[in-house]
């Protein structure tokens, strides 16, 4: 695997000093497993401290972990197998099985360290005020989490909708008040008409929250800001771990809104459940079909009619 920045560590160990030199030994070993760490599991597996990884980053050109994961986690996407950001070409089930499910889990964990506390209230004070919260996405797996966060606003008794059509968006945006709300979901957060919908909406002075990596162009048109990164994934643009962590912020999100609404929301979501499971569209329960007895009803009757016609 040739990556520039492997060759930067291979390149510093010659020089650093004996501390320093077993983190970055123990990098080289397995890169993989480093983005999946916190300063303090790769300090403990190196036998050295938290300051020494610290400057074992800045010794590499990084000013700290998260720049240096980022580098590495790019580097290890292009350079790696073309299934899977972790997973090689020859390996086993296993190991598929594995890689695949602790990457899931260290995406879905880094939102922790990623999402600010003060953003996600904010949204959610956000959207429990609004009149209206339409929801805007551009691209297959944004789409759906859009209609995702619509359908779980609507189940709380709130006003919205989930526009995926970009004339539809716009209407939206013209129509939304000072009291309406956007929630625009994009990984990439640069496709322009996005960008136009969400200008529009803010010329109606509505509130805009936007669902995206930090220092997008979506992020710089947003009011709040739910930052989240993933590393890139080598087969789709936005990727399963991507599509998780985006799952995950707006469960977040929705678990808020509904603790404000307090009251309101478990009698609003205790009265879906109940239409739904009694009106046979949600049952956990269904009666048993016998095709044997239904065959022989159906027989009988053929016979009865074959019976009356002589």
């Amino acid at each position: 695997m040739t990556s520039k920045v492997l060759a930067r560590i291979a390149e510093t160990m010659a020089h650093a000093p004996t501390s320093r030199r077993s983190v970055l030994a123990m990098i080289l070993q397995d890169p993989q497993r480093v983005l999946d760490e916190s300063f303090e599991q790769l300090a403990h597996r190196a036998g050295s401290s938290v300051p020494t990884v610290m400057r074992t980053c800045r010794d590499l050109g990084y000013p700290g972990l998260r720049e240096f994961k980022l580098a590495l986690a790019q580097e290890l996407a292009v350079s790696g197998s073309p299934l899977h950001r972790r997973v090689q070409l020859h390996d086993g089930a296993q190991e598929v099985i594995s890689k695949v499910i602790r990457g899931a889990a260290t995406a879905v964990s880094g939102v922790q360290a990623q999402l600010g506390v003060a953003e996600v209230e904010a949204a959610a004070d956000a959207i429990v005020r609004a009149s209206r919260v339409d929801c805007y996405s551009v691209g297959v797996t944004s789409s759906f989490m859009a209609s995702d966060m619509q359908a779980r606003l609507f189940r709380l008794g709130l006003v919205s909708n989930a526009y995926l059509d970009i004339h539809l968006q716009l209407v939206s945006a013209a129509t939304l008040g000072t009291q309406g709300v956007v929630f625009a979901i994009s990984h990439v957060g640069g496709m322009p008409s996005l960008i136009e919908a969400v200008d529009v909406a803010h010329s109606q002075g509505a509130t805009v929250i936007a669902l995206t990596q930090q220092e997008t162009e979506l992020a710089k048109h947003a009011d709040i800001v739910l930052g989240i990164h993933v590393p890139e994934d080598p087969i789709m643009h936005v990727g399963t771990e991507a599509y998780l962590v985006h799952l995950t912020v707006i469960e977040i999100v929705t678990v808020l809104v509904a603790q404000r609404l307090g009251d309101l929301a478990v009698k609003r979501l205790g009265g879906v459940r109940e239409v739904l499971s009694t009106r046979g569209v949600d049952m956990r329960h269904y009666a048993r079909l016998d095709w044997d007895t239904a065959a022989a009803v159906n027989e009988s009757k053929l016979k009865l009619n074959e019976r009356k016609l002589k």
